[in-house]
This record gives structure tokens, sequence and C-alpha cells, in this order.
């Protein structure tokens, strides 16, 4: 009965009975005893799965809670099924490799080392789960936690690793870290862009500088569009014209970038564009041109209160109106920018509550740039634009009823015309 109470002895005293040598029948015993725990954990594994299927997951979908659900989209319990072969292989390893105490110990250690992986695996599933549990949050759009969900996977492989590497080589973990400190700048230079990552990522979220679904633009670096993705190393943005550029986390900290979400969120996005005006063409206005322009409907209330301003100011300091450069009198040009005003005040794309202008700004060799700086409605791009051609058609179109010209650079037509002359 003694030779029973191990299966390794029980079938090795059977291979010898066969008349089998004594160490081919260790061999076999052996082999044979591998095979069984195997398929033993093959089959725990299974029936593990099983049961998770099952029952837990049906449990898990009929409950109203809605977080436990998000752990069977990560499938946290089916990783967790396959800790249990490594256990079966632990507790049986003994019997199949009685007579060969090395491998046995190289098996558990295999079998506790796979522990610590599937541990590993499980518990960053559960990090992920609590990070789509943020997702599904209204507001979860406002801080975007990625970089440091990932972080944390990072810390928990690297613990993982550090556990794997005492087993393995039977040291200890303080002993090991004051070795690595030693290679301190080595290390530092290897996770460079980890380190880097991080504090960006930090900075980006806590003072919510950019997020999931912005509009920023990067100059240097061709970026110009919807950021769809931020890790710990990258920012993923889908440019207008549907390309991708990835661009380290780091640089939105070190350079500067634009984002677009305080115009999306406001009442308008600006326009802020000039016409150049050619600066010969512009003089006072004379009875034809100033009767001319009186048509205009939405002139009229300007120049009867222009006229009337200058006329008071011209009688008050005795002007003498025989010479043009006496005194006050309306421009062309001055008349046009009070028409853009009120054209632009009657249209119902420009938002005038918020800022709203017409000017001049300092002339140069190209003319005298007369600016609209208004905010359109419409924020979307291809509507914004759309709104913005609208526009600027109608006073391009329109400036020449003030006898004004547009400043262009000469061109082939333009030199052939005056050579023909």
């Amino acid at each position: 009965m003694d030779k029973l109470r191990h299966p390794a002895e029980w079938l090795n005293g059977t291979m010898l009975g066969l008349g089998i040598g004594e160490g081919l029948s260790g061999l076999v015993t052996a082999l044979i005893l591998v095979v069984v725990v195997l398929i033993l954990s093959f089959a725990v594994n299974e029936l593990a799965k099983l049961f998770i299927r099952k029952i837990v997951h049906r449990i898990i979908r009929r409950t109203a809670l809605k977080w436990d659900d998000v752990l069977i989209e990560q499938k946290v319990f089916t990783r967790l099924s396959h800790l249990a072969p490594a256990f079966v292989i632990w507790a049986m390893a003994e019997w199949a490799l009685f007579d060969y105490p090395k491998w046995l110990i190289a098996v558990q250690k295999l079998s506790y080392i796979y522990v610590l992986a599937v541990c590993a695996i499980v518990i960053n599933s559960i990090v992920e789960s609590l990070h789509q549990m943020y997702l599904k949050k209204p507001d979860s759009g406002r801080r975007h936690i990625k970089g440091y969900i990932q972080l944390i996977k990072i810390l928990v492989v690297i613990i993982i690793l550090l556990l794997i590497i005492k087993v393995a080589f039977n040291v200890q973990i303080s002993s090991f870290l004051l070795g690595l400190g030693g290679m301190a700048a080595v290390l530092i230079l290897v996770f460079q862009d980890t380190l880097l990552g991080f504090v960006a990522s930090m900075q980006l979220s806590g003072n919510q500088m950019v997020k999931v679904g912005d509009w920023i633009t990067i100059p240097g670096r061709g970026v110009d569009g919807d950021v769809i993705d931020m890790t710990l190393y990258t920012v993923k943005v889908q440019n207008f014209d549907r390309t991708i550029v990835t661009v380290p986390t780091h640089v939105l900290i070190k350079e500067s970038f634009q984002n677009w979400t305080g115009m999306q969120e406001s009442g308008g996005r600006r326009i802020k564009r000039a016409i150049r005006i050619d600066m010969k063409s512009i003089r006072f206005l004379d009875d034809e041109l100033k009767q001319r322009l009186y048509r205009i409907q939405i002139l009229r209330p300007y120049m009867d209160a222009k006229e009337a301003e200058i006329n008071k100011y011209n009688e008050e300091n005795d002007i003498d109106d025989s010479c043009l450069v006496n005194g006050r009198r309306m421009t062309n040009v001055g008349t046009f920018r009070a028409y853009a005003q009120a054209y632009l005040s009657r249209h119902p794309q420009v938002n005038t509550d918020m800022t709203f202008m017409v000017r001049h700004l300092p002339p140069d060799e190209k003319g005298l740039p007369l600016e609209v700086y208004v905010f359109s409605r419409q924020k979307e791009w291809v509507k914004y634009e759309g709104v913005v051609a609208d526009i600027f058609d109608h006073l391009l179109a329109v400036v020449k009823e003030f006898d004004l010209r547009i400043f262009e650079f000469p061109t082939g037509e333009d030199i052939k015309y005056i050579t023909h002359e």
C-alpha cells in the first residue's frame, strides 16, 4: 500500500512489473503523468471558460448595472479563467516530476511566472474597464485620461516584470533596483519619450489645453484638423484633407498650437479679411458721385448725417469751400467703408453682438487695406466659407460704384495693353 501513496510510485511499479527497465520506466512514468496533467489543465481551463460564459456572464447581463457589462466587454472574467490551468500544473507538477526535482522546480517557477503574467493582463483589463466607464460619463470629454491609463498599465507591467525577475533569478528586488539606480542615466535616455509624454499629458489634461474632438492647428507641422486620439506618447489628428498626422504629445507643450474650441463654443467664427484699394482712385465726392451714391438706400442715413455734420463744422469754422482742401469733405473710400458697415450689419449671417468693425490698415506699396473684422454665425467650415465668399463677392462687385479701384499687380495682359498703346 505504501507504493500507492504517490501516482508516480504506483506507475513506476507497474512499469517494472511489465518488465520495463528501471531507467526507462521512470521516464515513461513522467511522460504519462505530464500528459495527464496537461489534459487536466486544458479541461479545467475549458470548464472555467464555460462556467464564466454560461453562468457569470448571464448573471451580469441580467443586472441593472452598466459598469459590470464593461468588464465583460474587456474580457476580464475570460482572462481570469487562464489562471485555472496554472494552478492545476502547480499543484500536480510534483506527481509528474517526482523523480526529476530540478525539472519540478523549473516547471513550478514557470507556472508562477505564467500566473504573474495573467495577473498583469487581468489588472490591465480592469484598468481599461475603468477607463471605458469614465468615457461613458457625459462630461468625460472635458478631461482626457488615456495618457494616465497607459502610464498605470506600464507601471503594472514593470511591477510584474520585477516579480518575475525575482522568481526566475532568485534575487532581491531591492538589490535589483539598486543596480538599476546606477544605470539611471541610461534608463532616463531609454524612457525619455515616456517621461516627456507623461509630463506633457499631465499638463495638457490638468490645464484642459486640448482633448479628443478639438480642432487644433500646429503651423510648423502641417497639422490642421480634429484630434481623434491622445495617448501617452502621441496625439493623432485627422486633417481636413482627410490625412492623419501623428505628433509627439510633448510637442504640444514645447511648441505653440492653436485650439479653435473657443471659437466653436462661441457665438460666431471670425472673418478677418482685407480689400486693397488703389490709393490713386481715392478722392473727394463731387456732386455727381454724391447724387449717384445717394440712390443707394442703406447709405442715405449715413450720407444725410455726415453731410449735416460736415456742413455744421464748416459753417462754424467759416471754411472757404471754394478750395477742396479746406474744411471737411466726404470721400469715396470713407463712404464705401460706411456702406460696407451698413451692408454687413444687415447681413443675416453676421453676428453683430460680437466684435463688428470695418477699418483701415496702414497703407503700403500694395494700396490701402480696408479690413472687414466681423464674426459669422456659421461656424462649420464649408458654410462659413460660403458666407465669406458671399460678403466679398458683393463688396468687390460694388466697389466700382464708388469710383474706387482694387489694387492689383500688373499682369501680362496689362503690359501687352500698354505696349500696344
